[in-house]
């Protein structure tokens, strides 16, 4: 929960900082256009970096163990953060967060495998599951607050602009990486899964072997949406409602105040992870109308409602694939949760740039909420099945790859025969 909490609020601090510290770089010879250009240019750049590397990532943690992935991760984000605020050339900026992204990459896929590889109940995997992404939300909501209060703190301090106090906010995100990775290195073991040492891997029938597959093609679609939602709600608060700069905070603080809300209790004690598998196509249908009547939300209270739709579904849908992916994914959790990181890199990628690219568009009125809906619809079409095919055991072909390392079986857990090998 740590380790996610610091890279998401490492990414949250720099949000509200970035375009002072362009304005600094560019200097008289960048406007407005230029800065805003480099702003969207340079989040992409790190979200691109989580979708080409996650999987990687993932796929070393099963082979080479969990916590000298999760803490190169953490120590190479804390770095790359930690030289930022000093840049004085655009293209270094560029580097660094495309490295941020790299790093990151490393961190969030690996502390969800690790989860997993502890569990001993499918219980306890949804919840605490869960806890991680409420960890990422949190961290999320209160990385550009917090960024922009010790930036100020910075300019009390004696320095004359916030971007003279940049280092600040970032300096404290370095400091709690490195602190994290030294916490990391004393509570995560150091082997390999035990499974994947022994080279089991995951078995599946034919028709399941599409299974994991959909669950992402859902996730990459719940992101492309979340994508599409995020920035045509700010542009179309201020360009078509003319909404207050602290309206539109406001409805993104209630967006996540929801996904927080719904998240915690969607795998609560009272809801049993089995269960959840009913909720996909529900949800699915409901993020599809909520994002066709967002550009139709005539006023600041229509939008609040619609809002809490959209935030209500997305929200809950994104824990339950997060589940169901790492239940289906056997002995693979960090490839199969590395691809789950990267397919929900990619979708925020394209729906955010097709939110900007799309919003007028003369021949298609509302084009990115209409595209959206209908792959939204796609993918709701896609859910149809899924309730039949997630029943059933989790999909693992030996016991989970974080059972004990002395080879005892978890608690909890009934015993699975394995194949003898002999080194």
């Amino acid at each position: 929960m740590l380790s996610v909490f610091t890279v998401s609020i490492g990414y949250g601090v720099v949000l509200p900082l970035l375009p002072y510290l362009l304005e600094r770089l560019l200097g008289g010879s960048g406007g407005a256009a230029q800065v805003s250009r480099s702003t969207g240019l340079l989040t992409a750049l790190y979200t691109l970096s989580l979708f080409l590397f996650a999987p990687a990532w993932g796929w070393m943690s099963d082979r080479y163990g969990r916590r000298r992935i999760l803490l190169f991760g953490l120590i190479g984000f804390g770095a790359t953060t930690m030289t930022a605020a000093f840049f004085e050339t655009l293209p270094a900026v560029y580097a660094e967060r495309f490295l941020s992204g790299v790093f990151a990459a490393a961190v969030t896929p690996v502390a969800l495998a690790a989860i997993a590889d502890l569990v001993t109940t499918e219980k306890a995997r949804a919840r605490q599951l869960t806890f991680v992404s409420l960890a990422g939300i949190s961290g999320f909501l209160l990385g550009p607050t917090l960024g922009v209060f010790v930036a100020r703190g910075g300019g009390i301090m004696g320095t004359a602009t916030p971007a003279g106090s940049l280092a600040f906010p970032l300096a404290g995100s370095a400091i709690l990486a490195f602190l994290v990775a030294i916490g990391a290195a004393a509570a995560l073991p150091g082997k390999a899964p035990i499974a994947v040492a022994a080279g089991i891997q995951r078995v599946t029938t034919q028709s399941g072997r599409w299974l994991v597959p959909r669950l992402l093609a859902l996730a990459f679609i719940v992101s492309a949406g979340v994508g599409v939602f995020e920035v045509g709600l700010a542009l179309r608060g201020k360009q078509e409602l003319g909404l207050t700069q602290y309206q539109i905070a406001l409805m993104f603080t209630e967006c996540s105040l929801v996904m927080f809300v719904v998240q915690a209790a969607v795998f609560s004690p009272w809801v049993h992870p089995e269960t959840t598998r009913r909720f996909i196509a529900p949800a699915l249908g409901i993020l599809a109308v909520g994002l066709l009547l967002v550009p139709r939300a005539t006023d600041f209270r229509l939008m609040l409602a619609v809002i809490g739709a959209v935030a209500a579904s997305a929200g809950i849908l994104s824990p339950i694939l997060t589940y169901w992916i790492s239940s289906k994914a056997g002995a693979t959790q960090g490839t199969e949760l590395g691809k789950q990181t990267a397919a929900s890199s990619l979708g925020v990628t394209v729906g955010s740039a097709a939110g900007g690219l799309l919003f007028q568009v003369a021949w298609l009125p509302d084009a990115s909420f209409v595209l959206i809906t209908a792959l939204t619809g796609v993918g709701f079409l896609l859910s149809l099945g899924l309730t039949k095919r997630l029943a059933g055991p989790p999909s693992n072909a030996a016991p989970p790859a974080g059972e004990p390392q002395n080879g005892a079986s978890p608690q909890g857990r009934p015993a699975e025969p394995r194949p003898t090998r002999h080194t």
